[in-house]
């Protein structure tokens, strides 16, 4: 994945799990202790810095509704969420205004290198 590749760490094993919203927000309350939607939420089990293991489980019910409330195509917004999660494994953050504002740009980034956005 070009992600990983350009940001100097190693795939060891990454999972990519699509589900629906009821899922996802089970996992969200459970885990996460958040009691809204959401549309993707990264596990990390990487125990050393350089490698990215982990799940990522997308909501296909938020990425289709994201979609289409910011007009982009629904494989876009979906390659976006697959790069946000894999950044969040890599270490980025995404809760202070700093960390977001980076974290789209990494994701712009990324995505022009799938040529789709």
């Amino acid at each position: 994945m070009e992600t990983v590749i350009a940001e100097n760490k190693k795939l060891k094993d990454l999972n990519v799990i699509f589900c629906s919203d009821d899922i996802l927000f089970e996992i969200n309350r459970k885990y996460m202790k958040h009691n809204t939607l959401t549309d993707i939420i990264t596990f990390n089990f990487g125990e050393e810095a350089d490698d990215i293991l982990g799940e990522i489980y997308i909501s296909i019910e938020r990425v289709e509704e994201n979609a289409k409330k910011y007009k982009k195509q629904f494989e876009n917004e979906l390659h976006r969420v697959i790069i946000h999660g894999v950044l969040h494994l890599i270490g980025y953050k995404d809760k202070k205004s700093q960390e977001k504002k980076e974290m789209k740009e990494k994701e712009d980034y990324y995505l022009t290198k799938l040529a789709i956005m």
